[in-house]
């Protein structure tokens, strides 16, 4: 557990670097990589030909006698939801830290995007169970408190559910959102939360994990523990067809996300802990900004 002089020196750490980020990297990207809740009116001109008939403004037409037109501008202001897998199996990590510190950082690094397009941001934290929620809010001091928070928060329960959580956005926020769902994906039967969600929000998975997920090195007879239900087993890693069945079980939930997740129209991301998610990040954005 990290002192309190420990959590300020780490979360200025991780506000200087999202702000060099943002300013650097995503400056454009992040923003223009999604679309506003929808249309703001804007002011009344007069009509043009080729003018959308349907936004001709009668009441204004009939005092001057000429048909005047309504323009209309995308709303730019948008609410971002981080939703944070905080169960057993975030703690795990073999490469330069957990999946836990790993999600830290991406939730930092898009909190302060966010705010500094004076977008709203908030956060849930979920296990089995919704751990916490801190509603959106615009500002700095916002973002400060949101990751405390995450550096700080200690789950109740240790077990994944997804579908849970996804049922508390659909629940808890009636007006259309960008959701970053960010997990290791070890769960099940939330096809249909997740189809849910995907009409509702704009939503991105982000499926963070770690090397020694994908694949038990050569290291003899080891005792393991399920981070998530606390089970104790032993492995023989020496055995090349336990190291092929621990593989492949790995690639058949990575194959249920992807497919699941293609099913409700959303977007995942895929993230190893040693691996570099700036460029992920910046590759999804850039290729959002590009007309179909």
């Amino acid at each position: 557990m990290l002192s309190a002089q420990e959590i300020i020196k780490k979360v200025r750490e991780l506000e200087i670097k999202s702000k060099r980020l943002t300013r650097h990297l995503f400056t454009g990207e992040y923003h223009s990589a999604f679309k506003g809740r929808g249309m703001a009116f804007r002011e009344v001109r007069e009509y043009y030909p080729g003018d959308d008939v349907r936004f001709i403004d009668w009441n204004v037409s009939a005092r001057f006698n000429h048909p005047f037109s309504k323009l209309f501008e995308e709303e730019r202001e948008l609410t971002v939801m981080l939703m944070v897998d905080v169960s057993g199996s975030s703690l795990f990590g073999t490469v330069k830290g957990r999946k836990k510190d790993l999600i830290t950082e991406i939730c930092a690094v898009l909190a302060f995007s966010a705010v500094n397009n004076n977008d709203k941001v908030g956060l849930v934290f979920f296990s089995d169970k919704i751990e916490k929620y801190i509603p959106p809010k615009k500002g700095r001091d916002h973002v400060l408190h949101m990751v405390r928070d995450l550096l700080m928060t200690e789950p109740a329960h240790r077990k994944t559910n997804i579908s849970q959580a996804l049922k508390f956005l659909n629940n808890t926020l009636r007006q259309k959102t960008i959701t970053f769902l960010l997990s290791d994906f070890l769960d099940e039967n939330y096809e249909e939360a997740l189809r849910v969600a995907g009409k509702k929000h704009d939503l991105i998975g982000i499926k963070v994990y770690d090397k020694m997920d994908m694949e038990l090195p050569d290291a003899g007879l080891i005792e393991v523990e399920d981070a998530e239900t606390g089970a104790m087993i032993w492995v023989d890693t020496s055995d090349y067809a336990q190291r092929n069945f621990y593989q492949q079980s790995f690639f058949k939930m990575t194959e249920l996300s992807k497919s699941l997740f293609l099913k409700s129209g959303a977007d995942l991301l895929h993230m190893r802990t040693d691996e570099d998610y700036v460029k992920i990040l910046q590759k999804f954005f850039v290729g959002r900004n590009r007309p179909a």
